[in-house]
């Protein structure tokens, strides 16, 4: 496995103190496709945060079974286990409030205004990282099928104990 890794001082501030880092693992586009590999890479997780296009229900039983899951609905997400999934939601660890939504393009509100620290986003199957009005957005890359030359890659986000965020991409195959 290969990495990117970005460490950034909270861009909403000081979170509360927690007592120990979290990791929480943002992956995006399996499209039904747990690699061993991505699975590994989960394992000892926090929680898990998946940015859309599951394809199958028993990806996020898989997943759930290792870590609290937060996921979100994708454009091939369909069926009635997919229309249970929002298509963007905001959840809070650490005291770091992240919003997560499958295609960018789909956002809703104002995510600096909100008060959200960092965006997970998939679509793209591209690992992309950037600082945007004071916020966080992160795409981790397609876990699934390789798509293109694109890379096969997850993303660590650890939120340290003083509330600084750390980001690192992982390429899960080569």
């Amino acid at each position: 496995m290969s990495a990117a890794i970005i460490a950034l001082p909270s861009p909403n501030g000081p979170a509360m103190s927690a007592k120990r880092p979290l990791h929480i693992a943002l992956v995006s586009d399996t499209h039904n496709l747990l690699r061993p590999e991505l699975l590994a890479f989960v394992e000892g997780s926090d929680a898990i945060v998946h940015a859309g296009d599951i394809c199958d229900a028993g990806v996020l039983d898989t997943l759930a079974a290792i870590a609290p899951l937060t996921a979100v609905r994708g454009n091939n997400d369909r069926g009635a286990w997919a229309e249970a999934l929002p298509v963007q939601t905001t959840l809070e660890r650490g005291g770091v409030r992240l919003a997560v939504v499958h295609a960018l393009s789909g956002l809703q509100g104002n995510p600096a205004a909100e008060g959200v620290a960092l965006v997970v986003s998939g679509h793209s199957h591209k690992p992309a990282l950037e600082m945007r009005e004071g916020v966080l957005f992160v795409n981790p890359g397609s876990a699934g099928p390789r798509r293109f030359k694109l890379p096969v890659s997850a993303a660590m986000l650890t939120i340290a104990s003083d509330g600084a965020l750390h980001v690192e991409h992982v390429n899960l195959v080569e």
